[in-house]
């Protein structure tokens, strides 16, 4: 509960769509100036968990959840402070850079700790957490549409953070590692012998399998941040979709993007971590190749399914993880992987947008990206076949 407290909060950086509007006429700032401070804030996250792995290693996950809340309930503080003062500086590295600070210290320890408690329900645990994380956007986005029209941006920025820094550092108090010995039968998919051993994050990164895992995991979600980034004006223009219907996409879209997380990890722990990702992979290029040809609720549904697989494999990817390398070395290791976010959402949405503002259509970004979810199915079966010898 501790880990799903945390990922919760920390996961309302996803609802920033719903400040963008009301900061803009406030400041008076244009919408792709607002936009940025998410970008960094994500870029930030990613950069801070891959070289602050060890350091986050060292803390431990108690210290390390706590320094994450005041890092971001202070980003949060930021974000009303530059809407106050009007200062796009401010906003970039207050909530941008150090608010993306506090997300990355605090993204991967409490998924650590879980894999250590729980070895033998890898996915099942890591889906728990992560679940938290996608689910805040949707929690967070319907307490800031209230507060918002009733207190404006400034207020309710800080409000937020002064709900969420006791909330963290209160689970950030309450995570330990489990004690030594303790060790449940591990997964039918872990490498035999995996948790018995520490493997540097040095000796990960001059492996195969980190880099084919760390690709795979870079294509899901660019593919993933990109459609989610096109998805309201793509379910209108492509989709045929509105009303009531439209304005479900964005809120629906955080459900699915939630119950992926803790829906496709559960599946993997009976089916294994490289059958659950080629599933996820071949099913996003059927639909993506689908999504031009139909529309209405079968449109509607396709997205859906489409960001299940999205949210799946911020869950599957620390149990696989575990599976290669150790539940004990899960934490810095995931850690470096999570730089695969930073790079994604630089180039997904950019990506995206250019292609669709280029063609005049969303055909090629669509077909673009059933290509390159076609390369990640390809790294996935490379992946499984070094997955089946130890680790050297």
């Amino acid at each position: 509960m501790a880990a799903v407290v945390a990922h919760l909060c920390l996961g309302s950086v996803y609802a920033w769509s719903v400040f963008v509007e009301p900061i803009g006429t406030l400041a008076g700032w244009h919408k792709p100036q607002i936009t940025w401070a998410f970008s960094v804030a994500i870029a930030s996250l990613g950069l801070t968990a891959a070289f602050g792995a060890t350091l986050m290693q060292q803390l431990g996950p108690r210290r390390s959840v706590v320094i994450a809340g005041v890092l971001y309930s202070a980003g949060l503080m930021s974000a009303g402070a530059a809407c106050r003062w009007q200062s796009l500086p401010l906003l970039y590295v207050g909530f941008g850079l150090i608010g993306g600070m506090g997300l990355g210290m605090g993204y991967a320890p409490p998924v650590a700790t879980l894999l250590r408690w729980f070895p033998d329900k890898r996915g099942l645990a890591t889906g728990m957490a992560v679940c938290g994380f996608g689910a805040g956007a949707l929690v967070a986005s319907q307490i800031a549409e209230r507060l918002l029209p009733a207190m404006g941006c400034v207020a309710t920025f800080y409000t937020l953070a002064g709900v969420y820094l006791p909330l963290i550092v209160v689970a950030g108090m309450v995570m330990r590692l489990p004690p030594e010995g303790f060790n449940p039968a591990p997964a039918k998919s872990a490498t035999p012998d995996a948790d018995a051993r520490i493997v540097p994050v040095s000796s990960a990164l001059a492996t195969a399998r980190f880099w084919l895992l760390w690709s795979v995991f870079y294509v899901n979600i660019a593919v993933g941040i990109m459609l989610i980034a096109l998805a309201k004006p793509m379910a209108q223009d492509l989709g045929g979709l509105s009303g009531s219907a439209l304005l479900a996409v964005v809120p629906t879209l955080a459900i699915f993007n939630a119950a992926g997380r803790l829906g496709w990890s559960s599946l993997s722990d009976f089916i294994g971590r490289p059958a659950t990702f080629l599933a996820m992979l071949a099913i996003q290029v059927a639909l993506f190749s689908a999504l031009p040809s139909v529309q209405g609720a079968v449109f509607f549904l396709a997205l859906m399914l489409i960001i299940s697989c999205y949210g799946g494999g911020f869950a599957l990817t620390p149990a696989y993880i575990a599976d290669l390398f150790g539940g004990r070395s899960t934490g810095p290791i995931y850690g470096a992987a999570l730089a695969a976010w930073s790079a994604a959402a630089i180039s997904g949405p950019p990506l995206g947008a250019y292609l669709v503002e280029y063609a005049g259509g969303y055909g090629p970004a669509i077909y673009a990206a059933a290509g390159l979810l076609v390369i990640g199915a390809i790294l996935v079966m490379l992946l499984a076949r070094l997955s089946r010898k130890s680790i050297a």
